[in-house]
């Protein structure tokens, strides 16, 4: 078992998921139901996914999480490159939501690689 709140990858998540509820807020209504809900629900799993893992009994078990946590950065990923793609989101707050999405998912991939 592992501590999730002492994993900097989990510090690092839950910290991302404020920018990316400022972000959506400026969305318009119609996308209530779409790229807003799929922006925050997927920024929320990657840290609970790492939160969730940490409690499993075996490294084994705890990768599973944090491949859905790896997901779901994917996930955010072709999300914010979409709301870019219709004009929701501008070209620098995709640069600086991609960069510290890039930096999470590049510490999900080494954690994963330790618990191999």
């Amino acid at each position: 078992m592992h501590r999730y709140k002492d994993l900097e990858i989990w510090k690092l998540s839950r910290k991302f998921c404020t920018p990316i509820y400022k972000v959506t807020q400026s969305f318009p209504e119609s996308e209530r139901f779409g790229l807003i809900t799929q922006l925050r629900r997927a920024s929320i799993s990657v840290p609970s996914n790492i939160a969730e893992g940490s409690a499993k009994s075996s490294n084994k078990h705890f990768l599973i999480f944090l491949e859905n946590a790896l997901g779901s950065c994917y996930e955010i990923e072709t999300q914010l490159l979409v709301s870019n793609d219709v004009g929701y989101l501008n070209d620098n707050d995709l640069k600086i939501l991609s960069d510290e999405l890039h930096k999470i998912t590049l510490m999900i991939a080494k954690f994963m690689s330790t618990l191999r």
